[in-house]
């Protein structure tokens, strides 16, 4: 059995890897033939886009715009339907367009989709927070030290969400676990249970996920899959956006976790609650 496991630059495990032959030409025309061939070959496309990392499947799309005249992605939206077109296309995009994408969606219509902004904006890193901006052309969050927790939050009658945002969305895991330990010096409470105290709603649960992506990044998202795969309405596009996001970065920890929390694999739960080509595309990012 192919082990997919690799580590990644930042020190996290993901469970896909450059492809070592890798052919940015050669893949091209391997998925021009696929998406012609009567019917459409899926298997062939989910083969070559998930044994690819984010980096090359890039490479790809430039080679069969040189080739075609026309995007990649568009020709597999033409292509394909439903879930695995999602997964594909998010697959396409890089990191922090994918992201952008998936927040300007969680925004768009009647309603946000809260859920989805409070997990991006908590678990992803400066950098990666940075990226996202520049996609979206926003301005930058400002930073403020750590006592202006406690002069925003308990101190004082009333509470200025805003300071809250913007220290827990600009700072980096490492950077909040010092700020966390260091709150206990002002405050009697820690830092969740400040939270919990003085915000409710949507900002509490957005700073809470933070808290949670400090302490035990994979474990945040082995809670999020779970619920996606339990009880009663489909969550698909929860199981999309994880490990799409994720398959590079941390996923075969998440993975461990997911094992050693619920005494089964997230492998087989996958199997059990997804079918056809949605299924097998998750279960090859999701590696053996």
């Amino acid at each position: 059995m192919q082990d997919n496991t690799v580590q990644d630059i930042t020190g996290g495990q993901g469970t896909v890897r450059p492809f070592a032959q890798f052919n940015a030409a050669a893949d091209a025309g391997v998925l021009d033939k696929a998406i012609k061939t009567k019917g459409v070959d899926e298997a062939t496309i989910i083969e070559t886009l998930v044994r690819r990392s984010n980096a090359q499947r890039q490479q790809i799309k430039a080679a069969y715009q040189q080739v075609n005249g026309k995007p990649l992605d568009v020709a597999l939206k033409a292509a394909l339907k439903g879930e695995l077109e999602e997964v594909v296309l998010g697959l396409l995009m890089t990191p922090a367009q994918y992201d952008s994408f998936l927040l300007k969606s969680a925004m768009k219509g009647l309603g946000t989709d809260e859920d989805t902004l409070v997990e991006i904006l908590a678990s992803r890193t400066n950098k990666e927070i940075r990226e996202i901006k520049q996609v979206f052309k926003q301005g930058n969050i400002s930073a403020s030290y750590h006592p202006a927790l406690y002069e925003a939050g308990e101190k004082r009658k009333g509470t200025d969400c805003g300071v809250f945002i913007d220290i827990l969305t600009s700072r980096n895991a490492c950077h909040l676990r010092k700020v966390f330990q260091l709150y206990s010096k002002y405050s009697k409470v820690d830092v969740a249970k400040a939270i919990d105290l003085e915000l409710k709603g949507d900002i509490e649960n957005c700073l809470i996920s933070v808290v949670k992506c400090a302490g035990n990044k994979p474990a945040f998202f082995v809670e999020k899959l779970n619920q996606a795969m339990k009880g009663s309405g489909y969550k698909g596009k929860i199981l999309t956006r994880i490990l799409v996001s994720r398959s590079e970065i941390d996923l075969a920890k998440i993975k461990q976790e997911y094992q050693s929390k619920f005494g089964k694999s997230l492998y087989q739960d996958i199997q059990d609650d997804t079918k056809g080509d949605y299924e097998t595309i998750l279960l090859a990012l999701c590696g053996n």
